[in-house]
Order: C-alpha cells, then sequence, then structure tokens
C-alpha cells in the first residue's frame, strides 16, 4: 500500500514479539520451517509492506536478535520480566514502542504487532489491513478468521447450544475468531496493559494465512502449505481428439491435492472443456500460443504439465521461461527436448534419455481403480465389458455392438455392457439398451471400475483404459482407434491381452471368433489374467506424482 493525501508522513511501527524460550516446540522462533527460521516470515512480510516505517523485534535470546539485525530489523533487547509465561503481549509490546520512540525522537501514529506464528500472512492482506485501519478512522483492527459452527457452552452442569438453529455451516452467522496474525492499534490507545480502542473492527484472513502456529501438527501444516506449488495443466479433449487426456489430467489433479491447480484448454475443444468444469475445477481457456503464454506470465505457475501430443521445440522454449519445471505426456515431438520430464506409459523402451519415463510402470490410474481388486476368476464368461475411450472416433463401439446384435444366440447367457463416453455420439449410432440379446448401455457413467470389476471379458482400444483392465486382471481384447493407438506396446499377449491390431480393418468374423474362442477356453483366460496380476500398475500414479514435483 502507498499512502496517499493526508495519509501520508504516517509512522508506522511493526513489533515482532519472539521469545527464545518457546516450551510447546523447543526454539520455535529459530526454527527452520521450509528452509528459513521461523521468524523469517514475519520479518520478511512486514519489509515488503511499503507503509511500514520500521520494523523492531523484541526478545530476551541473543541469537534471535542478532537473525533480526541480520534481516534488517531493530532488535530490542527484552527483560526477563518480561518474558515469562505469564506476560501479556501488551506490555511487551508497550515496551518495544517506548524504547523505539526514544531511538527515533519521534511518535508513531500506529503500532502493528506481528506474531512470528503466523508465517502464512501475506503483505497484500497486511497491506489492505494498514489501508482499512486508517480509511474507516478505527482504533483498533484485529486479524480474525470466520468459522461459522455449531457450537456448544458449558453453564453450570448443563450444556447448552450457541445457536438458534441447526443449519448448514454456509448459513450460519459469522463467527469470527481471533487469528493472531497482527493486531494493529492507533498509538494513542496502545498501554502497558492495553492495544484495544473503543472503536473497534475485525479483518478476516483467508483460513491458511490465519493459521497459529502453536502445535507440531500445525508446524507441519503450515510448512506443506508453503511448499504447496501452482501447477497448470494443459490439455484438450472432443470427439476428434479423444478424451484421454482430459481423464489423465484431472486424475492427476486429483492426486495433488494441496497444491494450486489451473487447467488451460483451448476454447474450441467445448467438449474436453465441460469434463473439466464439471469437475468444478477452474479452466482458462485459449486461442493461441501466444494467448497461453500471457495466461502463465499472469499466473507465475512453480509447473506446466503439458498434454497435448505432440509439442514443438519454438513453444515449449517459450513456456519453459514462463515456469520452474516443465513436463509433457504421450509427447513424440520435438519439444521433449526441452521438457524437464517427458511420461510415456504406453510406450516401451523408445527413448534412452535419463528424463524421459516410458512403460506401464507410469500408468496413471484413477482412485476409483486404486480402491478395488480383482474379482475371483470364472470358469465361465457370464459378463463381458466393452468401451473404447471417452470418444471412439474409428466407432468400434457400432462394430463390436453391430457383431454382438447379429449373434446375440450365439452368446445366450452372457450380459454385454457396452460402456460409451462423454463424447461419443451413441444416439446418432443407435447404440441402445437391448436386453433381450444381453446388451446393456451406460452413458457416460462414474462407475467405470465396478463394471470393469465384474467383468470375465473385455473388449477395448489400445488407451489408457488397458491400464485400468489389467489392474483388475480382466482378460481383454484389444483393438486400435487410429494408428498412433497401433504403436501403443502395452496391450499385448505378454499382459494379458489379444491384439487384433486397427480396429478399422479388424472383420466381424475374426472379433466373434476371436471371443468365442476365449470364452470357450478357460485355461488360456487364467493364464491371461496371471500375466495381468504380475504387473506393478497402482504405483504408478505415486511415480508420476513424484516426477511432476521434481521428487523422481
Amino acid at each position: 500500500m502507498i499512502l496517499k493525501g493526508d495519509d501520508v508522513g504516517l509512522e508506522i511501527l511493526a513489533v515482532i514479539p519472539a521469545r527464545g524460550n518457546s516450551k510447546g516446540i523447543p526454539r520455535k522462533n529459530m526454527r527452520l520451517m521450509n528452509g528459513k527460521p521461523l521468524l523469517y516470515y514475519s520479518i520478511n512480510v512486514a519489509k515488503s509492506c511499503e507503509s511500514i516505517s520500521h520494523i523492531v523485534v523484541t526478545s530476551e535470546d541473543d541469537e534471535i536478535l542478532e537473525y533480526a539485525e541480520s534481516l534488517g530489523a531493530t532488535g530490542l533487547k527484552r527483560s526477563i520480566v518480561l518474558s515469562g509465561d505469564d506476560v501479556t503481549l501488551d506490555s511487551v509490546v508497550y515496551d518495544a514502542v517506548l524504547k523505539k520512540e526514544k531511538q527515533t525522537q519521534c511518535r508513531y501514529d500506529y503500532i502493528i504487532t506481528l506474531q512470528p506464528t503466523s508465517p502464512l500472512l501475506s503483505v497484500a492482506s497486511l497491506e489492505k489491513a494498514i489501508e482499512y485501519i486508517i480509511g474507516n478512522k478505527l482504533d483498533t483492527l484485529i486479524s480474525a478468521c470466520n468459522n461459522p459452527s455449531l457450537s456448544w457452552r458449558r453453564e453450570g452442569d448443563a450444556i447448552l447450544p450457541n445457536y438458534k438453529e441447526r443449519l448448514n455451516r454456509q448459513k450460519l452467522p459469522a463467527c469470527y475468531v481471533e487469528a493472531g496474525a497482527f493486531v494493529i492499534s492507533r498509538r494513542e490507545v496502545a498501554s502497558k496493559n492495553s492495544r484495544i480502542g473503543q472503536a473497534v473492527n475485525v479483518f478476516e484472513l483467508p483460513d491458511h494465512e490465519a493459521i497459529d502456529i502453536d502445535t507440531v501438527d500445525e508446524w507441519a501444516l503450515c510448512e506443506a502449505i508453503l511448499n504447496r506449488k501452482r501447477i497448470v495443466f494443459r490439455a484438450d479433449g472432443d470427439r476428434e481428439l479423444g478424451m484421454g487426456h482430459i481423464y489423465r489430467v484431472l486424475t492427476l489433479a486429483y492426486q495433488l491435492t494441496g497444491h494450486e491447480i489451473h487447467f488451460v484448454s483451448d476454447k474450441r475443444y467445448h467438449v474436453g472443456i465441460e469434463k473439466i468444469e464439471g469437475s468444478h475445477f477452474l479452466c482458462h481457456k485459449i486461442e493461441s500460443h501466444d494467448e497461453f503464454c500471457r495466461l502463465l506470465i499472469k499466473l507465475n505457475p512453480d509447473i506446466v504439465v503439458m498434454d497435448i501430443l505432440n509439442t514443438n521445440e519454438p513453444d515449449m522454449v517459450n513456456i519453459k521461461k514462463l515456469t520452474t519445471r516443465l513436463i509433457t505426456f504421450e509427447d513424440l515431438g520435438t519439444g521433449t527436448k526441452i521438457a524437464d520430464a517427458v511420461v510415456n506409459a504406453l510406450y516401451t523402451n523408445r527413448d534412452n534419455r535419463s528424463h524421459v519415463y516410458t512403460g506401464y510402470k507410469y500408468a496413471d490410474l484413477r482412485d476409483e481403480f486404486l480402491r478395488r481388486n480383482p474379482k475371483e476368476f470364472s470358469q465361465t464368461v457370464e459378463n463381458i465389458f466393452v468401451m473404447f475411450g471417452g470418444s471412439d472416433p474409428a466407432n468400434l463401439t457400432k462394430k463390436t455392438y453391430d457383431m454382438v446384435c447379429n449373434r446375440s444366440e450365439e452368446f445366450e447367457g452372457i450380459r454385454f455392457s457396452f460402456i460409451t463416453g462423454l463424447a461419443y455420439d451413441y444416439e446418432a449410432n443407435n447404440i441402445v439398451d437391448c436386453p433381450e440379446k444381453g446388451i446393456h448401455v451406460y452413458i457416460n457413467t462414474n462407475q467405470v471400475s465396478y463394471f470393469m470389476q465384474q467383468a470375465d471379458l473385455a473388449i477395448t482400444s489400445q488407451g489408457r483404459g488397458t491400464f485400468e483392465l489389467a489392474s483388475l486382471a480382466v482378460p481383454s481384447v484389444a483393438m486400435a482407434l487410429n494408428e498412433r493407438e497401433k504403436s501403443h506396446g502395452f496391450a499385448s499377449l505378454d499382459n494379458g491381452f489379444v491384439n487384433l491390431g486397427f480396429g478399422h480393418d479388424v472383420l466381424e468374423d475374426t472379433l466373434y471368433n476371436t471371443l468365442r474362442w476365449l470364452i470357450d477356453t478357460p485355461q488360456i483366460r487364467k493364464q491371461m489374467r496371471e500375466l495381468m496380476l504380475n504387473l506393478d500398475l497402482k504405483n504408478g500414479i505415486g511415480r508420476i506424482k513424484k516426477i511432476i514435483l521434481g521428487e523422481e
């Protein structure tokens, strides 16, 4: 904040009380948090606030005073009398104010008490608070968080509610709890016994900025938040492109809970955008690479994750300048030379570069597959699962559907579950329930793992779904949706799949005969299942998370 008009020339003193003999967390104020002493954060936020004239740290501890001086604050030695557990901050702050005023030979207009135990307080919040107390001519402004809750109190032997009506939290009246991050007072109301005047208000802080470290758990929480990364995912999805990229970045975002996540998508691909926004994430819509770069300048991300197939070197050079870490997925373009890491789970042994991670060990299984286990093997086939991704651009769903319809008598007693994705036009292709032929259709279901788990056999494309089926040990017939999928090496007999190649070229008789052979030979299906059970798939998402965060 820059003081204006009548406020120019105001003298504002920040007082940071920092004892050396803290007991809850010994030596708390000098313990390293995210690589810096806890005291660093309060001094740094005060130094970054333009309207603060002087900063003092009051302590009985010489190490703390020396460190404060090294950061540009004034260290004021506090007497032992003012360093006990029962001493209030009012007297400590007042003592520091008198000493500093004697040094500077000036009387301050406002006194800010900053607690070193609130390391997440932002400069923006402190500046707004100073502006607020001055603009509203208040005596005291206290930092607080709004914590409406269904609370109770004890009166004698009775427990009584502090509310009149039981409501959802968001409908409860505001309940402000002092945060401890700061108290701002006009100099006139600061005394040995108080910093609170007649005109008092609270300044609401975001929950994380209001954390006041008093326990080891609060310390761990603050450190985790300070380690939080701002991550931008760039992905597109629609009927032509497919939806695999969208589903992957959403899966990764769920795994990176605790970090600040942004999605970016080309506004032409509205199906992918709808999926992201329907998952309650913010999606920035762009029209060009230049617009993407301008957005990155604004967001200033720690990590950018590209999931748009082949990248080119010039574009990736531009992006790399705007972030600390750059990751790309399923990328065979020249941009991989610029990326810090490339993850290609569907390709095996294609690249010996140290920053390229290939093979099924880097499969990104969704949460629903991580929590499910394979069912027991069945000698007979009762359920067959059919899915060709989120868009199925080759329309293999229709080819398989027609084959089952044409030969339904030969599949008597078998239930076919057809799963169609968000971007597949099932109506135009007349993919409908036909229970008399054992056909059941599920449109954009959120229970894919359930239907897979029930299956004794599956028909699928060669994309990410192969990892999901293998994680549940479902013997499968695979067909490629396009030329690129034909190069995916995972859906092979070595991993429990019968691969029929490019789906467009597969004849109905070939598909039927393959399916019939597997139905009639349980020993083959059991061998395929055993191959899948030997694969380490559920740890893949953890490996990818480490790669994204630079921990691999």
